[in-house]
């Protein structure tokens, strides 16, 4: 009998432990500094060049999306984004959507195809990362498909993470609410 309890408290001692794993956990975490790292911009003001954001826009409240895809989730963050970036340019608020991609070239293609076709993008710029595993120093997980990392100064002030089909409209909602995290 005491060997039945005791398995079973290991096993529900293990199952409770899986309901409250920890939360993935990708990209850099507040508090750290976000290291410069080079893109090609598809749309936006810098189409077709080479840059870095981050050198870009400096000490300013930054949100960096880091997409695998662009599903239909991520599109309506981006918009979403983009529209409290408009309405904080005394703010001097900037962000922008980092793909990671193996194929930059086809994959630059269909982030000018998503701006076109959305039309109102206008303060957030999509580029495209050379390498699935993203940019050194960033730390994103192998299997976070959506990394979102705010940071204003030189530290991250917030940080979230979505395993691949994980990201849902709803989840936009908390994303969009942090950005006031770099704002105040």
């Amino acid at each position: 009998m005491r060997r039945i309890l005791s398995v079973a408290f290991v096993a529900s001692t293990l199952f409770a432990g899986a309901l409250f794993a920890a939360e993935l956990k990708s990209g850099l975490q507040p508090g750290e500094p976000p290291p410069a790292y080079n893109v090609k911009d598809a749309t936006g003001p810098n189409e077709g060049k080479s840059l870095c954001y981050r050198c870009k826009y400096g000490a300013r409240p930054v949100v960096n999306i880091f997409a695998r895809s662009m599903t239909p989730e991520v599109v309506a963050l981006v918009k979403q984004i983009d529209g409290v970036v408009g309405k904080n340019e005394e703010k001097k608020m900037a962000a922008f959507v980092t793909l990671l991609t193996n194929d930059p070239d086809k994959d630059e293609a269909k982030l000018k195809e998503i701006a076109k076709k959305e039309g109102g993008l206008k303060n957030v710029p999509l580029t495209v990362f050379d390498g699935v595993a993203g940019p050194e120093g960033y730390k994103i997980a192998e299997n976070a498909e959506l990394t979102v990392t705010m940071w204003v100064g030189s530290k991250v002030k917030v940080s979230h993470a979505f395993a691949k089909g994980e990201f849902k409209a709803a989840n936009a909602k908390s994303v969009v609410e942090d950005t006031k995290k770099i704002l105040d």
